[in-house]
């Protein structure tokens, strides 16, 4: 799966929220000033080139979808970022958030709570 481009991943976003649409629905969720129609069917075109959209025509009209899932894509980019600035390491990315963002109490105890989550279900076998 290629890294996607800030642009195609505005546009990706978009269709992953609608689920699919015509450029001019892509077009119409974007910040204003709007980019010119040619530029973002541009932008679509090479996303199913990349093989993240698929279309079906109706006539010369093309509606858009995804093909693959915001998921998937969320775990690859994630694993990229982990790899490639946290040496592999989730204690790093943790140790990261925690002097960069200034955690709260509570997203503390959310975290708390996510790890004994984890540790149980290595224990039971349900991973």
């Amino acid at each position: 799966m290629e890294k996607l481009a800030v642009k195609e991943e505005e546009v990706m976003q978009i269709l992953w929220e609608i689920g699919k649409g015509l450029v001019s629905d892509v077009i119409s969720r974007l910040p204003d000033p709007k980019p010119p129609h040619s530029t973002i069917s541009s932008v679509v075109r090479r996303l199913e080139r990349k093989g993240f959209v698929g279309h079906k025509a109706y006539g010369k009209t093309y509606e858009y979808f995804p093909l693959v899932s915001k998921g998937d894509y969320k775990k690859r980019t994630f694993r990229e970022m982990l790899h490639n600035y946290f040496d592999n390491s989730f204690g790093n990315v943790v140790s990261f958030i925690a002097k960069e963002e200034k955690l709260s109490n509570e997203d503390i105890k959310e975290l708390e709570k996510l790890i004994q989550r984890n540790a149980q279900r290595k224990r039971t076998g349900n991973e």
